[in-house]
């Protein structure tokens, strides 16, 4: 089984199992702060079920349909997981804020939980940031921006339970006012998973608009094409993004009495050093032109 999609089975295993323990919890011994976390976490269950859906498509192979493949597919999970990211983070900010003006505009605090309450919270905890490291160890070795993007998800889920577990600590150990630790908390863990899903985001969008790679990797790949012997001038660089793997459209200049057979075998060894940098997968289209000067297409004038 491909690692990206059983890694994301894990994760559907786990957020099956870790809402309803912690909502339960939260309702038998008062922790309105652990039966939001619980709402919470069943995002985590919708984001494993998006990159389950779009890895699968995005593995499908080329076809008539599809000339560069089904690539972008995992992008859109990427956008989707940012997207849902920032919405997560916006509603636990938004519930911390009001959790807190409740207090200063009618003196209302968050009930007194029980220490049942605490112990869901730490297995939460620790749960997820088990889920978090070899969902990201995942990502790193299949270069998935989508897997990591949920990995993340997962670390927020874990951030979540980090702001529950100080207010449900504050509540037990410092009556009254320390309940108001947790909304503290979760204001903070909500702008961070925010900051998250638009640092996400924002490199997902540049992808599915066709932005070209950043400057450092078309230096990168200029370097390369100019290690190759008898290639000269590489120009009209043209990068993008297809899920994981680059886009390189470039033209180069070469002896213009070489034959053809001899201009193929430079764009071979091309190709092989830049898919040797940049992953098998890399699409590359390469145009030949002789060094200048020379007469352009005066061979077909009259």
């Amino acid at each position: 089984m491909d690692k990206k999609i059983k890694v994301t089975i894990i994760g559907t295993v786990v957020n099956l199992i870790l809402p309803p323990i912690k909502f339960v919890a939260g309702v038998l011994w008062n922790s309105n702060a652990l039966v939001a976390d619980a709402i919470h976490s069943l995002s985590d269950l919708l984001s494993d079920l998006v990159i389950y859906i779009f890895l699968t498509v995005a593995r499908r192979p080329r076809d008539k349909n599809h000339d560069y493949g089904y690539g972008k597919y995992e992008t859109l999970a990427t956008l989707f997981i940012a997207f849902l990211l920032v919405i997560v983070g916006g509603f636990i900010a938004g519930s911390a804020i009001s959790t807190v003006l409740e207090y200063f505009d009618k003196g209302l605090l968050p009930e007194r939980p029980g220490t049942v309450a605490l112990i869901a919270a730490l297995v939460s905890i620790v749960l997820k940031e088990i889920l978090f490291r070899v969902t990201r160890k995942v990502a790193i070795e299949t270069k998935s921006d989508a897997v990591m993007a949920n990995a993340w998800h997962h670390r927020s889920d874990a951030y979540s339970s980090i702001a529950t577990l100080i207010g449900i600590t504050g509540a037990i150990f410092f009556e009254g006012v320390g309940t108001l630790l947790e909304p503290i908390a979760a204001l903070v863990v909500g702008i961070f998973i925010m900051k998250v899903g638009v640092q996400l985001g924002v490199p997902a969008i540049r992808a599915l608009t066709e932005a070209s790679l950043t400057d450092n990797i078309e230096q990168e790949i200029l370097e390369i094409i100019c290690s190759v012997q008898e290639v000269e001038d590489p120009h009209n660089l043209r990068t993008r993004l297809i899920g994981n793997d680059y886009a390189i459209e470039v033209d180069v200049r070469t002896d213009g009495n070489r034959t053809v057979h001899e201009a193929h075998e430079l764009t071979q060894v091309i190709e092989r050093r830049l898919r040797r940098r940049f992953g098998n997968g890399t699409h590359i289209v390469i145009h030949v032109e002789p060094r200048k000067p020379y007469r352009h297409g005066h061979l077909y004038e009259k």
